[in-house]
């Protein structure tokens, strides 16, 4: 595995490769991570994994500055999985640059983390943009877990007509159905427990809705999570992934998010 930390030598080994897939991640590495790197390696000539922990997608700089950083144990996953080439750029090597691309954010923005995340897609879509026209992978692999941040990506790249497939890949759960997550690694042993069970009166709810034995209602559900230790919840909301709008048939995911502690955690299932 080659590491680059600038982007014109980064450009200059890559230029005459076809078939380049990338991965994009702000470090702190798991099995989630690493269910997308195995399927870009398999399925590509080459694979770029990028490690960035973007500032421009953060309200809060303690979260900014307290984001999990394990770097040395990244490097051995990435080795062990045959990366051909890490991109671990700085701020100025991202940022210090035009783009090409004039930044489209699609109206799905406002909803769910948008409203209580004010400028954070613009900024995700902003570094992403800024990577792909550093790399100019073919293939771009993305979790499902960030269902909404995955879509807006895909309607920035369709909108700039670029020749960049974006591949959805299923999210990756633990035994207690946990999504696995950089933020983990945040969390106590009580905050923990607290997680499992909170995925569990929610995945109860979503059962419950789907065999007609409960009827949506946001309140009563907050009620029930903050009973089983979430600290806050921003939203509990059913979609339609096709339509990306209240469902009117039995068939929808159920998007959340919610604080345990200082720690915000999103998923939908």
């Amino acid at each position: 595995m080659k590491l680059f930390t600038n982007k014109k030598k980064l450009q200059k080994e890559i230029k005459n490769i076809n078939n380049i897939s990338f991965v994009p991640t702000m470090g702190a590495l798991h099995k989630g991570h690493e269910s997308l790197i195995k399927k870009s390696v398999k399925e590509s000539n080459k694979t770029i994994v990028s490690i960035f922990v973007n500032p421009k997608q953060f309200e809060n700089k303690k979260d900014f500055n307290s984001y999990p950083k394990t770097y040395k144990n990244d490097i051995k996953i990435l080795k062990k999985l045959k990366v051909n080439y890490l991109y671990k750029p700085s701020y100025s090597d991202i940022y210090n640059f035009r783009t090409k691309n004039k930044i489209f954010v699609d109206k799905f923005s406002k909803k769910l983390c948008g409203q209580h995340r004010k400028g954070h897609f613009k900024g995700v879509i902003n570094v992403v943009n800024r990577l792909i026209e550093i790399i100019k992978p073919k293939k771009i692999l993305l979790g499902k877990k960030d269902f909404q941040q995955l879509y807006l990506i895909k309607k920035h790249i369709e909108k700039n007509r670029l020749n960049i497939k974006v591949v959805p890949c299923k999210t990756i759960r633990d035994k207690n159905f946990i999504a696995y997550s950089s933020r983990l690694r945040k969390l106590n042993r009580y905050q923990n427990l607290n997680l499992i069970k909170i995925i569990k009166v929610l995945r109860n709810y979503k059962n419950n809705l789907i065999c007609k034995k409960t009827r949506y209602n946001f309140n009563k559900i907050k009620r029930d999570l903050l009973y089983a230790g979430a600290k806050k919840v921003d939203y509990i909301e059913l979609i339609d992934l096709k339509t990306l709008k209240k469902p009117k048939r039995n068939v929808y995911n159920l998007f959340f998010a919610f604080y345990i502690g200082k720690v915000r955690f999103i998923d939908n299932f």
